[in-house]
């Protein structure tokens, strides 16, 4: 390792509590973001029909590219990823980048899904063999079943702070799947010594804590998120 289930109840509604007093310290990050970030790149947006109900989706990057699945916490969707200028890095970089407003986020209505078989759904009706799969925080619940069930169809796993790395950090033991475990050093809700312990889950690990960054830590340092993963994507084996 280098260094560089579902949620229990209460626990999303815990997330938005702890959240909301960052969104407005993240905004004008976030606005930054998307004033530098390139321009370039061509993306579309729209519903698609999923499980029998809308599911928003943005796609960006060549149709041929390595491809990248964004999740999102339980404060933000899609968006954020966009805004941040992560969609377009990813995309420039020849990566096909698709990111989600999860069910009851952004412009996606509100419904039950099974965390257990969500992932690997989606995947298959976007028509993706392997993906990366970038998982902060509440989407944990779906990363984590789709690493642990599904292996093969994953690329690559870049957990973030995600909710329930401890408990499957039990059972992922000796997972084959290349990871790159991203926590905020002065994370307010879970803490950064759990990053350290799910990395030990896998053969192929890296772990990279974010100085000074709270939970959502891509917000607080997205220099460094994109560089640790454009690098990480570039070192995946075909």
């Amino acid at each position: 390792m280098r260094s560089v289930q579902s949620d229990p109840p209460g626990m999303r509604s815990a997330i938005r509590s702890g959240l909301a007093g960052m969104l407005a310290g993240v905004a004008a990050v976030m606005v930054a973001a998307a004033v530098v970030r390139a321009s370039d790149v061509e993306a579309s947006e729209g519903s698609m029909e999923f499980q029998g109900a809308p599911l928003f989706r943005i796609s960006a990057g060549p149709a041929d590219g390595r491809a990248v699945l964004l999740l999102h916490g339980a404060a933000f969707d899609s968006s954020t990823w966009r805004n941040l200028g992560t969609i377009d890095a990813l995309a420039n970089a020849g990566h096909r980048v698709f990111a989600v407003d999860l069910p009851g986020h952004g412009k996606s209505p509100a419904r039950r899904i099974d965390p257990s078989s969500f992932g690997v759904e989606l995947l298959a009706h976007l028509g993706i063999e392997r993906a990366v799969v970038v998982s902060p925080s509440m989407s944990g619940r779906i990363g984590f079943p789709l690493v642990l069930r599904h292996p093969e169809r994953v690329a690559g796993f870049v957990p973030i702070a995600a909710v329930g790395s401890v408990d499957y950090a039990k059972q992922l033991r000796n997972s084959p799947v290349p990871t790159l475990v991203v926590w905020g050093e002065n994370d307010g809700l879970f803490p950064a010594t759990q990053a350290t312990l799910l990395a030990e889950s896998f053969t192929k690990a890296e772990v990279l804590i974010l100085p000074g960054a709270r939970h959502p830590a891509y917000l607080d340092q997205p220099k460094r998120f994109h560089e640790a993963l454009l690098k990480f994507l570039a070192e995946l084996d075909d």
